[in-house]
């Protein structure tokens, strides 16, 4: 079972040549890597939000188990759909999925759904797969796509993941994809994002509900990104860090309309 790519050449690069060489540029480590047990990266365009990755995936380690959560932008397929076996192809290589994790996932939540067909077309993993190559050629991955439900599920997913991840007893990291705020002036997306940032970083998951439900704050993967904390906190995260933020406006020049794009830590 093998996904092929469906953005490549959209997204990012469409050749391993183009993809080595705008990895050598966006990943540039500053200094010592850290380990983390969870992190919130962007999933645009590398264009727009690569930097903004790539300066996490510099000083984060990448172990050799990745549970990536994700929103189902096209509605396709179960509500939380789990890929669980076979390879994600890309230009640069191929991620296998972590089989055996991926059934303990299942085994232990039964809200999820091994569905491969609802992560054909879904961008916001597959984004982040060459540059999880490049920082471990070992790694392996267990991709979720998070679709509708009621925060009660969502608990329960956070639970089953942290469960999960204690049976199996070595390092695995859990990865929220989400970009922030969408389409509004960069003065109205730089407030709207702090607020979903602090809440990120204060390790609130209610408050980062509260908040882009009060402010209208069109973060689309607000889901993943709760689950991912409620999940990290149960495995003893204590603290957070913003590694860089910045908007498609910071790239383009047009402030009028922006995405914005954040990178947290969970340690």
């Amino acid at each position: 079972m093998i996904r092929e790519p469906a953005v490549a050449g959209q997204f990012y690069p469409g050749n391993a040549r183009q993809i080595e060489a705008e990895l050598d540029a966006l990943l540039q480590p500053a200094g010592p890597k850290r380990d983390a047990l969870a992190v919130v990266v962007p999933h645009a365009g590398w264009m727009y939000s690569g930097r903004t990755a790539g300066i996490l995936y510099s000083q984060v380690n990448i172990p050799d188990r990745v549970i990536m959560l994700g929103p189902n932008h096209h509605g396709i397929g179960s509500r939380y759909a789990l890929f669980d076996a076979g390879r994600w192809r890309t230009p640069v290589g191929d991620a296998r999925v972590a089989e055996p994790l991926a059934a303990a996932l299942l085994a232990n939540c039964e809200l999820l759904a091994a569905d491969l067909r609802a992560h054909a077309l879904e961008h916001c993993l597959e984004v982040q797969v060459p540059m999880l190559l490049r920082e471990n050629p070992a790694v392996q991955i267990v991709p979720l796509l998070i679709g509708n439900g009621e925060p009660a599920e969502w608990r329960a997913i956070s639970a089953a993941i942290a469960a999960t991840v204690r049976e199996y007893g070595k390092p695995v990291l859990l990865l929220a994809s989400s970009d922030l705020n969408h389409y509004a002036d960069q003065q109205t997306s730089n407030r709207k994002d702090r607020l979903a940032l602090d809440a990120v970083v204060a390790l609130n998951e209610d408050r980062l509900l509260q908040v882009v439900n009060d402010e209208d704050i069109s973060m689309c993967g607000v889901v993943p990104t709760y689950i991912v904390l409620v999940a990290a906190k149960q495995l003893g995260a204590r603290r957070a860090e913003v590694l860089d933020y910045r908007t498609s406006g910071d790239v383009s020049g047009d402030y009028s309309a922006v995405v914005g794009y954040g990178a947290v830590a969970i340690w």
